[in-house]
């Protein structure tokens, strides 16, 4: 994709998207039920016409179709659902309120250095001349401000696509943002301004991008607006080649991850040939902290390193403690790969909400320092979109491939891992070795997505339990087994080491029918581990919110590392 016609398409994209919106607008105008006694839900059916006949004949309208799902939101009282459910088979879900994955503390500067170019060997890429032009990144965030360093590229080009604004359903040209955390993490990937040393920021600074606004300015969403993001983003990808999207935000499991609406959209986008990039949450490295939707086994879950504040000597960086570890109920890995997010500076107007609550770590200029997974999911986003510069024919799961069998494993002296995979994945991120990797074949192969959300079969994965409590992956040996009583190291003298064709590495992904010997009753909240196949022992406690308040969000306040 060139830019050098870039306004035309904008203009072109804008009169498509400005119908698109009238035609949702006219044909499923939103209403506020005014029944105090109501509430939000998403329902599903098998006959989707009929659903809508049946809550026409209620004299209810949907605030939100959500055809990607074959699901609507609407707001019904108890007897008006109780109604419905007399009428039709349907499948009903809490329409979730959900917030960003919080923004994190930082620290003042003036004019930062660039620094994750390089610890991604992003920087050798680019000297072959790949800026991650031709591709288009979706940022389904709180809206994109279009700054400098965002609204060009390294030649001057146009490359910002504008926003869509999921929660009022319009189109606009320009950015809508109040809050700074979108615009933040799409600087992470995407910024084209150089440092004072004449170091590029973003991993992708030639990528395009476009906001989809789904997060108000305290970061907070319905899955409703979640989920239209994401059917607007499949709508328009082929009119703006939207390759990657890009999920900064987590929430907690409340379902199996095949029984979510939101993971059932990421889902879809998957299937459809984009790739999905989500952060693992902010929740701690204590297992089974992995949220909504980074618990989707075919999409890449991204967690957080550090480098200790000291930029280029590898040796004490570390996983970050607020990171977010596996693995997910089903059994599987997770996160799948880690990247910088201790303290990465990024792009944000001072009048944003972020700002004004935090002044202290705005540089007085237009960069503010951020913690968390949503940072590094940002980097992951903009290894990708290198990656499909280079070869624009691979498919989502050959991309997922191609960064876990060349990750950099964190090992220790002896060569032993010095964090389990369930919180480093398959290890630090390459932007070059991903690149020049040859495998393809390694990721989601013993899946089926299209069985998957036809609800014709679900999966789980490799993970087990031992008769000592602790996780382990079947098959892979004793390094790959989690010894949760053993006391956590600090990155001291920790080496990364090239995992480039490890098989091991690539098998994490793999599925497996007859690994799992736990269940999860999300009814009782409850975690029951089959210790025999005789007899259930409960002896895991997890605390599944059911509140519908709960956060889905991009990032907790955590603390810098």
């Amino acid at each position: 994709m060139s830019f050098t016609s870039n306004q035309n398409k904008i203009r072109n994209f804008s009169i498509i998207a400005g119908v698109f919106t009238l035609a949702m607008v006219i044909g499923f105008k939103s209403v506020a039920n005014t029944d105090e006694t109501s509430k939000s839900y998403i329902i599903s059916a098998k006959n989707f016409s009929v659903l809508k006949d049946n809550l026409k004949a209620l004299g209810v309208i949907p605030t939100h179709e959500l055809k990607i799902i074959d699901s609507v939101a609407v707001d019904l009282t108890d007897e008006q659902l109780s109604s419905l459910q007399q009428k039709q088979k349907v499948t009903i879900n809490t329409n979730h309120k959900v917030k960003l994955n919080g923004q994190t503390y930082g620290q003042r500067r003036w004019q930062p250095k660039s620094v994750v170019t390089e610890q991604v060997d992003a920087t050798y890429v680019h000297q072959t001349g790949n800026f991650g032009e031709g591709v288009t990144i979706g940022f389904l965030d709180t809206g994109l401000e279009h700054l400098s360093g965002l609204s060009t590229d390294l030649y001057g080009r146009d490359k910002a696509w504008g926003t869509y604004d999921a929660i009022n359903d319009t189109v606009s040209n320009h950015g809508i943002e109040e809050s700074g955390h979108g615009t933040h993490v799409a600087s992470i990937a995407v910024n084209s301004d150089y440092d004072s040393y004449g170091q590029i920021y973003g991993v992708a600074p030639n990528a395009a991008h476009v906001g989809i606004k789904a997060f108000d300015a305290e970061g907070k969403a319905t899955y409703a607006d979640v989920i239209r993001g994401i059917s607007w983003a499949l709508d328009v990808k082929e009119q703006i080649n939207l390759r990657i999207l890009n999920m900064s935000f987590s929430g907690p499991v409340r379902s199996n991850y095949w029984e979510d609406p939101l993971n059932k959209a990421v889902m879809k986008a998957w299937q459809a040939g984009v790739v999905v990039v989500a952060s693992a949450g902010n929740k701690g490295s204590a297992p089974m902290t992995i949220g909504v939707p980074g618990n989707v086994p075919y999409i890449i879950t991204v967690g957080a390193m550090t480098d200790n504040y000291t930029a280029f000597n590898y040796n004490d960086d570390k996983v970050a403690t607020f990171s977010s570890a596996g693995p997910t109920p089903e059994g599987f890995v997770k996160p799948d790969i880690i990247a910088p997010g201790g303290h990465i500076s990024g792009l944000m107007a001072f009048d944003s909400q972020i700002v004004s609550e935090h002044p202290e770590y705005h540089d007085g200029g237009r960069y503010f320092e951020m913690s968390g997974t949503s940072q590094a999911a940002a980097v992951v986003s903009g290894v990708v979109a290198l990656m499909l510069t280079d070869n624009p024919e691979l498919t989502p799961d050959q991309v997922k491939c191609k960064l876990m069998d060349s990750a950099y494993s964190a090992d220790n002296q002896d060569g032993s891992m010095r964090y389990s995979v369930f919180q480093q994945g398959a290890g630090l991120v390459s932007a070059y070795y991903a690149i020049e990797s040859a495998a393809l074949n390694c990721a989601n192969n013993t899946l089926d997505i299209a069985k998957d959300l036809s609800d014709e079969e679900h999966f789980y994965g490799p993970v087990n339990i031992n008769q000592d409590g602790n996780f382990y992956v079947e098959g892979l040996g004793p390094d790959f087994i989690w010894k949760l009583d053993q006391e956590q190291l600090n990155g001291d003298a920790l080496i990364w080491k090239m995992g480039f064709n490890d098989p091991n590495m690539a098998a994490q992904s793999n599925a497996s029918t007859n690994a799992l010997i736990w269940k999860m009753d999300f009814e009782t909240d409850a975690l029951i581990w089959k210790l025999s196949l005789e007899s259930d022992a409960l002896i895991w406690k997890m605390n599944f919110d059911t509140n519908q308040v709960t956060t889905i969000s991009v990032n907790n306040w955590v603390e810098p590392q």
